[in-house]
């Protein structure tokens, strides 16, 4: 089989299998013979789910092939970052603490996938309790950047794994969650395209929390086939007239020469698509850089969330996640409230704005940078999508973050498409040869 397969979009997928002219099995076959060609250099996954994978793939194929064809899902590989529950099967969230923690039942995303005929190659890696933006993870290994054969480049956290399957053709798509950045990053890192939905679209049940009120983002790097048909809808809708504006301040801090010009050079593609790009000042981005310089809110709901594990076994923590974690420690109750408090007026600020237009000593920098720019739209509840828009002349992609209204996806990821379909970035793949 063509391994160009393994890098085809998944409408294109969908429509061969949906003719017949492509089985399920032998497309989970190529992704599976990949897997074990490539993935011990890469280190994507952490647990392999073959024959689960080929028996999805075989009741597939009888579905189909009796006449029951469930939709653009149906027989296609995916695989899910390791904090979401599938019966039977451990969920470790990239922790050793939890290598045993076998999940009792599917969680409510993984049962929606499967009930559309979903095909499970297995669960990726993560950033320990998806805490972190850079992808690194020191008990099961940091996936390889698959970009870069001679250096070990970031993948981009926290799901790391979800990121560098997809960018290597080790799956047709890949789950991840959004706290902070967990998603885009690694898109960013990796060439992909991937969604931080707005906070409520998607179920977070029987995913493992970082703390115990998750603010996970549920999105699909590389896939545009959303379990709502209504943004599905919309994603080939004209995108002539409508607003795009790129920020003055915030996020060109400490910005790469490279990438604000790919970044910029953007803003061309989509005026001469008919879109009205225009330049705005947000004083709320001042207000959030500022409000991020206080204590962490992450951090003390984590550590309430983690204690007792940090307390009787903080030696089996990856010490950049627990160090992180021990930071919410010792915030004063008073200083946590008002935090929260800060930052529910600052989401008030950004919609009000928004309404305007229409519509270790090395890690641990590192690490903010990573998130930097990413972390804004969490905290002030919007959605944004990050695609690939150019490269740098080390060949590492370059990723452009879109911005909208908080359950304005279907318009976002209408500009994004228009922005794939007018470039070729999103196309490109890397060469594994090295990997092998």
């Amino acid at each position: 089989m063509d391994d160009a397969l393994a890098f085809a979009p998944i409408a294109e997928l969908a429509t061969l299998i949906r003719r017949g002219e492509l089985s399920p099995l032998e497309l989970t076959d190529l992704y599976l013979e990949r897997i074990e060609h490539y993935d011990p250099a890469l280190n994507a996954y952490l647990a392999v789910t073959a024959e689960r994978a080929r028996a999805q793939a075989r009741a597939a194929e009888a579905q189909i092939a009796a006449g029951t064809y469930l939709g653009p899902l149906h027989g296609i590989p995916l695989a899910f970052k390791d904090l979401v529950d599938v019966a039977d099967l451990p969920t470790t969230g990239g922790s050793t603490l939890l290598r045993d923690n076998i999940a009792a039942a599917d969680a409510t995303v993984a049962r929606r996938l499967f009930a559309a005929g979903v095909v499970l190659l297995g669960k990726t890696q993560l950033v320990e309790f998806a805490f972190g933006g850079t992808g690194v993870n020191h008990h099961y290994g940091t996936p390889v950047n698959p970009w870069d054969p001679e250096i070990h480049r970031l993948p981009g956290g926290s799901s790391s794994g979800s990121g560098v399957a997809v960018a290597a053709g080790l799956a047709a798509a890949a789950l991840g969650s959004d706290t902070g950045g967990s998603v885009r990053i690694p898109s960013s890192f990796c060439g992909l395209t991937g969604l931080k939905p707005t906070f409520g679209l998607l179920p977070n049940t029987g995913v493992l929390p970082l703390d115990p009120d998750p603010r996970q983002h549920w999105a699909f790097p590389a896939l545009c086939d959303l379990p709502d048909g209504s943004i599905v809808d919309h994603l080939e809708g004209e995108v002539a007239g409508l607003r795009l504006c790129f920020p003055r301040e915030f996020f060109w801090d400490e910005v790469d020469a490279e990438v604000e010009a790919a970044v910029r050079a953007s803003a061309r593609v989509f005026a001469d698509l008919g879109v009205y790009v225009d330049e705005i000042s947000l004083d709320v981005l001042d207000d959030l850089a500022e409000w991020r310089s206080g204590p962490s809110t992450t951090a003390v709901e984590a550590y309430l969330y983690h204690r007792h594990n940090l307390e009787a076994h903080l030696d089996q923590f990856d010490p950049i996640v627990s160090a992180r974690i021990l930071d919410g420690r010792d915030t004063l109750a008073a200083d946590f409230l008002r935090q929260l408090r800060a930052r529910d007026e600052l989401r008030r600020k950004a919609r009000m704005a928004l309404e305007n237009i229409d519509r270790d000593d090395v890690y641990f920098p590192i690490n903010g940078l990573c998130l930097r720019n990413t972390i804004a739209v969490n905290l002030l509840d919007l959605c944004a999508v990050s695609l690939p828009c150019g490269f740098t002349h080390d060949g590492l992609p370059i990723g452009l973050q879109l911005i909208g209204h908080p359950r304005d996806e279907a318009r976002l990821l209408r500009l994004a498409r228009a922005f794939e379909q007018a470039t070729d970035y999103n196309l490109l793949t890397p060469a594994l040869d090295d990997f092998a």
